[in-house]
């Protein structure tokens, strides 16, 4: 994670990937949520990192059997093991979930290595032990069958598409409950204050709407609107002061 500083993540921390993605609408981005993507199991903590690829290609009967020489899993292991720590290893699996990505022993060497998480526009196997780790999965869903049924680990490390994105090695990777958003590297910073001011502004107005208010004039924001925010905001800084003071 030295690839971001700490004002960076503690503004990623604080957003969620709805707010990510319409920050990077703004800028023209339109393709930047993961497709068919979502969590597996019961980790419901934030996954933050930079991105680690790995493409799959369609596996060819020749190739991938049982017993063919190289082994057609010698390329996924190696990658695996490339993967740098507090990175997220992204899977290229073309979206196909006949058969799995990875299962519990590669995860739990990842989990084991350091690795922030991973994210799989296919699917994986042993869910269910991979759902009790403590460690960050996102996948289309499980399936039983081994990878090289449809996949065959082709390269690493280099540009791949996940459900849908463009994703580029070191691009940074943000997942929540709503699944994953993919941020270019050299808007990270940029994209990450303006969305926890979102937030800020965003929990505001919610706060106003559970009170009755109406939409109009609040959301979107209009002057006045802005003005009570901000009055706001100077409010909350001197009462986080007097209890700095006050100890």
């Amino acid at each position: 994670m030295t690839e971001l500083s700490e004002e960076t993540l503690a503004h990623l921390r604080a957003t969620s990937t709805a707010t990510l993605t319409t920050q990077l609408f703004r800028r023209g981005i339109r393709s930047a949520f993961v497709q068919g993507v979502r969590p597996l199991g019961a980790y419901r903590g934030k996954l933050i990192g930079p991105a680690f690829t790995l493409r799959y290609i369609p596996a060819r009967e020749d190739v991938d059997a049982f017993g063919a020489k190289p082994d057609p899993n010698d390329r996924q292991r190696e990658a695996l093991e490339a993967v740098p720590r507090g990175h997220v290893l992204v899977m290229d699996c073309r979206g196909e979930t006949r058969a799995a990505s990875a299962g519990d022993i590669y995860i739990a060497r990842l989990a084991v290595k350091g690795v922030a998480g991973v994210v799989s526009d296919g699917a994986v196997r042993d869910s269910e032990q991979i759902s009790q780790m403590n460690f960050p999965v996102f996948c289309g869903g499980p399936s039983a069958p081994t990878n090289r049924i449809v996949h065959h680990a082709a390269d690493y490390d280099l540009p791949i598409g996940c459900g849908g994105v463009a994703v580029y090695p070191g691009d940074i990777v943000v997942g929540d409950a709503d699944g994953v958003a993919i941020i270019p590297r050299r808007l990270v910073d940029e994209v990450a204050g303006e969305a926890a001011e979102q937030e800020l502004l965003e929990s505001y107005i919610l706060k106003r709407v559970t009170m009755g208010e109406p939409l109009p004039g609040l959301y979107p924001v209009n002057a006045a609107t802005r003005a009570a925010y901000e009055a706001w905001c100077t409010e909350q800084a001197a009462v986080g002061q007097r209890k700095d003071r006050d100890g």
